[in-house]
């Protein structure tokens, strides 16, 4: 992804950026998928508006300072569009890594979706600035109709205005509100940011184009509209064989620390080993769990009515504390995302047991007693696919309470496209890459170590478990809106001073800040509640 055709820029090449000129490839080309319905089609129709997605680029202007690493950013245009396809905004990539992106381009089917616009202007040029950089670059606005809205800039190399059929304005109800995103690149009070829907979820329809949002002194020079997809259908989602190609091929290999204890196991199997629920009032006669989860409460809220735990005889509560990799099973729920051009595969593993902290402050590893274990422990990782070419677009990696999307050039691949993953030591939280990964500010927080230890190919064992689109019969388990482990039966406190009595006082106060800034997801105060209970399960992924 990501073809580049360069312009003579006068261009010195002592400040040419290796990465952004390198466009990111996987390792093993993209299968061809099963065929059926409009996924991977190569355009999607939102009505009366057809899109394509285009990652061929032509370069326009580059700045090789500034920004991230401070190594600058590149700014593009979109080439080879189809025919009858107009660029509707310019893309732009910072330079520390592999070209990777793309723009949707818009074809007119109704007639009035696409109108030229009637004028320019000029949001910024790097004229004055003293900076290394390709010539000289102009950051132009359309100025749309009336009744149309700009989804994205024009950038040039010349202080003459853009012809006006360089681009196209979209016609507003064919459009939504966007929002600035991840930031590109920075020079005094000018930044660059890509842009996404504001409103993301199942239920939202605004589209991602692509494109960048240029901001002046802390504000929008123009409030860039987005895509919609006013059909509001699935269309273009794959059907359950193109999900299960999908999967096959994109499948992340879970990598656990060597001296990891506490293993994922299939939800069956945790019932099947003496798990009981607990009824609030009724906590002397609990019940076994049936082997699918039939006898769990279905619906409703978390309302501490019900519980579960594990086994009361202690040989086979640690038999089960320890998980079964053998049986773990990924639980895939399958999501329409920017307006259903995209699709998120969340992957879900179940631990039957998070194990306890530890903490880093300055050059002191401290074990945290108890503080971080419970029983029952949901985590996911997330593959975001275009619904244009199949293309794996990133990867979310859940981790407690928030989480990092990286994109594919940011990625580990193993065994062809499959991602790498890592799940950190007892906690279970997921990362990108192995190391130490600390959860807090400075030298001071809660240690998330990764390494590869065993290892386990999420694809080799994996149930489609939810779909809404795709009509999936949900398992018993899965709307069970309790919790899947009892509140915490030791005292945090305690457990502080137990660890603040081997601390010298500045330790101390370090120790027992971090603690009380923590999730209680993080502290283990309480079993979390099931997947389908999150916000992310309708909602779009942190960040």
């Amino acid at each position: 992804m990501g073809n580049i055709n360069n312009k003579s820029l006068n261009q010195d090449d002592d400040n040419v950026s290796p990465s952004i000129d390198t466009p990111f490839k996987f390792p093993s080309p993209l299968p061809t998928w099963p065929s059926g319905q409009g996924f991977a089609s190569g355009v999607i129709d939102l009505g009366g508006l057809e899109v394509s997605q285009i990652s061929s680029f032509t370069k326009v202007w580059a700045s090789h300072e500034g920004g991230p690493d401070d190594l600058g950013a590149t700014f593009f245009e979109p080439s080879n569009l189809p025919n009858g396809f107009f660029m509707l905004g310019s893309y732009s990539q910072r330079n520390n890594l592999p070209l990777f992106g793309f723009l949707l381009v818009g074809k007119d089917l109704s007639g009035d979706a696409l109108k030229v616009p009637i004028d320019y202007t000029l949001v910024w040029t790097s004229e004055n600035l003293n900076i290394k950089q390709d010539g000289v670059g102009y950051i132009w606005l359309p100025i749309p109709p009336e009744g149309y809205k700009s989804v994205g800039h024009v950038v040039t190399t010349s202080p003459q205005k853009p012809s006006l059929d360089k681009i196209r304005c979209v016609r507003a109800d064919l459009t939504d509100v966007s929002e600035s995103d991840d930031w590109i690149w920075r020079h005094d009070e000018f930044s660059v940011y890509s842009t996404r829907p504001k409103d993301r979820g199942i239920k939202n329809f605004g589209v991602f184009t692509g494109a960048f949002v240029a901001l002046n002194n802390g504000a929008a020079a123009n409030s860039l509209a987005c895509l919609k997809n006013v059909k509001e259908n699935s269309s273009a989602m794959p059907n359950l064989s193109q999900v299960q190609a999908l999967f096959q091929a994109y499948s992340p290999l879970f990598y656990f620390h060597p001296n990891e204890e506490y293993y994922p196991s299939s939800v069956n199997w945790y019932f099947q080993n003496g798990v009981l629920l607990y009824t609030k009032g009724q906590e002397s006669a609990p019940v076994a769990v049936q082997p699918d989860g039939a006898n769990l409460p279905q619906g409703g809220s978390n309302d501490g009515a019900y519980w579960l735990d594990l086994p009361t005889d202690n040989s086979a509560k640690d038999r089960v504390k320890n998980g079964d990799i053998q049986s773990a099973t990924s639980y895939l729920h399958i999501k329409p995302v920017f307006g259903a051009t995209h699709t998120d595969i969340a992957l879900w593993l179940f631990y039957p047991f998070n194990g306890p902290a530890r903490a880093k402050i300055e050059f002191i590893n401290i074990k945290l007693g108890k503080i971080g274990q419970h029983v029952g422990d949901w985590e996911h990782v997330t593959l975001r696919i275009s619904n244009f070419n199949g293309e794996l677009q990133g990867v979310y990696f859940s981790q407690h309470s928030g989480g990092d999307w990286m994109s594919a050039p940011q990625l580990e691949f193993e065994n062809g496209n499959k991602p790498v993953a890592y799940s950190s030591y007892h906690g279970h939280a997921s990362y990108a890459k192995s190391g130490q990964n600390l959860q807090g500010s400075g030298n001071i927080g809660i240690r998330n170590d990764t390494a590869k230890g065993q290892v386990m190919d999420t694809g080799a064992n994996y149930a489609v478990v939810a779909g809404d689109y795709l009509k999936i019969v949900e398992p018993a388990w899965l709307n069970y809106a309790r919790e899947w482990g009892p509140k915490i039966s030791y005292d945090i406190a305690n457990e502080l001073n137990k660890i603040e009595r081997l601390l010298p006082g500045k330790l101390k106060r370090a120790i027992e800040k971090l603690v009380k800034s923590l999730p209680s997801e993080v502290l283990g105060e309480e079993g979390p509640t099931g997947p389908k209970f999150k916000d992310m399960w309708n909602g779009d992924e942190r960040g």
